[in-house]
């Protein structure tokens, strides 16, 4: 195992960004930088032995700094959606920045993506690990508590990304991370991604309203084009004359995922059939959100020039379900202060 620190630019204001590449026994690597904790890149091989970077990301710090898309980021306090940007905590109402039509999406403004978080480089028992550390003041986003957060990536010997969130707050306050890497199995710069298979472990998820926000149950996925309970094509029913596809121009859901929650458990699966590489997704949160990239453009130029347009990759974002801190019938992302916020994602390539 190895990490590689390197020179990756400067924020305008003149702080060093770094870039740090973890590289395991197989010659797999995963490059992140202090840039908002963003995974930057994930070289892997094909059936072949190709290797391929199957990370969407860009070349520049300013190109991060912009990154509508939020390629790579750490999402947090808040990741996804909450409804008419505010809620009720503890008899107090809070208003958040509605970004997203009424609702605040993924905790704008002043996103965590944007700033320069504290760094330790360790060796662990799983391997090679980069952590970063931010401090979030009271306040901040709009949410009570201060809140000292940790987020760590660790590359294994087993071709693993672990992902471990950590956040303890001095006050009652929503504690909901995810990483919103977009992935293509065929490489990042290949383009669409209706052809790559998927499986996810869910038997229901929850319906949005038109501005995609949850109504607050959960229905069957059986007889939709919901149903990923057997593997199939993004693209066999993308175009489906279904609802909740129109609503999102796509997939763009939390699936209820069958495992106990609090028990890291595999969750999804993609196979990408050109080059045979396959992810796997393990989580011990409750829901996670697959995404198809509806709303990507191509209006920044992707690295090493790679245009990333609609539905040129896929997030699979573990989190509490959209909404769930006004939805009190779902599992509660509120951490109470004084307790530990602690949960594991770990994504695979075979």
């Amino acid at each position: 195992m190895a990490i590689k620190v390197e020179r990756f630019g400067e924020t305008p204001e003149g702080n060093q960004v770094d870039l740090y590449t973890l590289t395991n026994e197989n010659g797999i690597s995963a490059s992140f930088t202090n840039l908002g904790g963003i995974w930057v890149s994930m070289i892997v091989p094909d059936k072949n032995g190709g290797l391929a970077d199957v990370v969407l990301g860009y070349d520049t710090v300013e190109h991060y700094l912009e990154n509508p898309p939020h390629l790579g980021a750490v999402i947090g306090r808040n990741a996804n959606r909450i409804g008419g940007a505010a809620f009720m905590l503890d008899g107090t109402r809070y208003e958040l920045y509605a970004n997203d039509g009424p609702n605040n999406l993924h905790s704008a403004p002043n996103f965590y993506r944007t700033r320069i978080w504290e760094v330790e480089l360790d060796e662990s028992s799983l391997g090679s690990r980069v952590s970063f550390s931010l401090l979030s003041p009271d306040g901040d986003q709009g949410y009570p508590g201060n809140a000292q957060i940790t987020v760590s990536y660790t590359l294994t010997d087993e071709n693993s990304v672990v992902i471990q969130y950590h956040m303890i707050s001095d006050a009652d306050t929503v504690a909901n991370f995810t990483n919103h890497s977009y992935f293509n199995l065929a490489g990042h710069e290949k383009g669409k991604i209706e052809t790559h298979q998927v499986w996810i472990d869910a038997d229901g998820f929850t319906p949005v309203d038109s501005v995609l926000i949850p109504d607050g149950t959960i229905i069957p996925v059986k007889g939709t084009p919901m149903d990923f309970t057997v593997m199939k094509p993004i693209g066999r029913d993308i175009q489906d004359n279904y609802e909740q596809l129109a609503m999102g121009n796509g997939y763009d859901h939390n699936w209820v995922l069958n495992h106990k929650a609090g028990e890291v458990s595999l969750c999804a699966k993609v196979y990408e059939p050109e080059s045979g590489r396959i992810m796997e997704v393990y989580t011990d949160l409750p829901g996670i959100q697959f995404y198809t990239a509806n709303s990507l453009t191509g209006d920044l130029p992707g690295k090493g020039g790679a245009v990333y347009g609609f539905r040129y990759g896929y997030c699979f974002e573990t989190q509490y379900y959209p909404d769930a801190v006004n939805k009190p019938q779902f599992p509660s992302p509120i951490l109470r202060a004084g307790e530990e916020y602690q949960t594991t994602t770990i994504y695979k390539f075979l």
